[in-house]
């Protein structure tokens, strides 16, 4: 969606934020496969009996990264806004 709007934006004053937009979703997706998806698949892994002894450690970081990437995703879509509103 980002690329389409970049590519219809194409040398207008839009194009800077809906590229940066792009830019961000794709951090967004990198940070929910790369970070995100093997904390979620050592979790499920998990029983009660065997937790590690660092698991709220991990499921801390996990809420970190879920908070970090939630900002990006939602300051790529103010700057989609800005760039529909230009």
């Amino acid at each position: 969606m980002a690329l389409t709007c970049a590519a219809l934006t194409w040398g207008s004053p839009a194009l800077t934020p809906t590229v940066v937009a792009s830019a961000l979703f794709v951090v967004g997706i990198a940070m929910s496969v790369g970070l995100l998806v093997p904390i979620n698949n050592r979790v499920a892994s998990w029983t009660v009996q065997d937790a590690p002894d660092d698991s709220r450690d991990q499921l801390r970081r996990w809420d970190r990264i879920h908070t970090v990437r939630t900002g990006v995703i939602l300051l790529a879509f103010v700057l989609l806004a800005v760039a529909a509103v230009r």
